[in-house]
């Protein structure tokens, strides 16, 4: 946030109140404010790049959240929550991870935190075709940890090109599965997969040159 931006927000939540647009008097205001960071704030305002007030104003109650790689109790069940809510989204209800794949959410690293776990969910979801989500619907390299010897022994067999093509078939069936179920609605479509018209249109062309769709 600018430091000039700063200082108009630092006076709101000094007076409590703001001045809409074209105003002709200031609106008084009753809110809480929750500020979320992952920088440092107190080096920030150490190297002047967020003003020292501010920062006190919004420091009333902090709560430190670790990196999801240190509550690994933590990866499933937050998992299991976005496969039944992208799942419901995508018309996939009743999908579950395989124990096997439960195995891997756990013992990666993650280091793009819960947003990082969201975006391997949808993918899985967009990758399997079944009612299991299998570690090749992953596409995950799990780290050195408690569980790794039971997941590394299972993806060990799994030879990399044969799991990158097998991805894009699994890929391609499903797209073109919704795409049937919808009527050959290509908005429904991307309403249920939850991706761009612009990449559907490249994946049908694709499949088309690859003899697999036809309009």
């Amino acid at each position: 946030m600018p430091m000039g931006l700063q200082a108009k927000l630092l006076r709101v939540l000094q007076e409590r109140e703001v001045e809409r647009v074209g105003g002709k008097k200031p609106v008084s205001l009753n809110i809480r404010i929750v500020a979320t960071s992952n920088r440092d704030m107190a080096e920030a305002v150490a190297k002047g790049v967020f003003r020292e007030d501010l920062f006190y104003r919004l420091n009333v109650f902090p709560v430190e959240i670790p990196a999801l790689r240190q509550r690994s109790l933590d990866v499933v069940p937050i998992a299991r929550y976005f496969l039944g809510e992208h799942g419901a989204r995508f018309g996939r209800t009743g999908v579950t991870f395989s124990e096997a794949a439960e195995q891997m959410l756990t013992a990666h690293d993650w280091p793009g935190n819960v947003r990082e776990l969201e975006n391997v969910v949808q993918r899985a979801l967009i990758l399997s075709t079944g009612a299991l989500i299998e570690l090749v619907h992953l596409n995950l390299v799990s780290r050195p940890g408690p569980s790794h010897s039971v997941v590394s022994e299972q993806v060990a067999h799994c030879d990399v090109e044969k799991r990158a093509e097998n991805m894009k078939d699994l890929e391609r069936e499903h797209i073109l599965q919704t795409l049937a179920e919808a009527g050959g609605s290509r908005k429904l479509t991307i309403e249920r997969l939850g991706i761009s018209e612009r990449t559907l249109r490249y994946k049908l062309q694709q499949y088309r040159e690859e003899g697999f769709f036809n309009d």
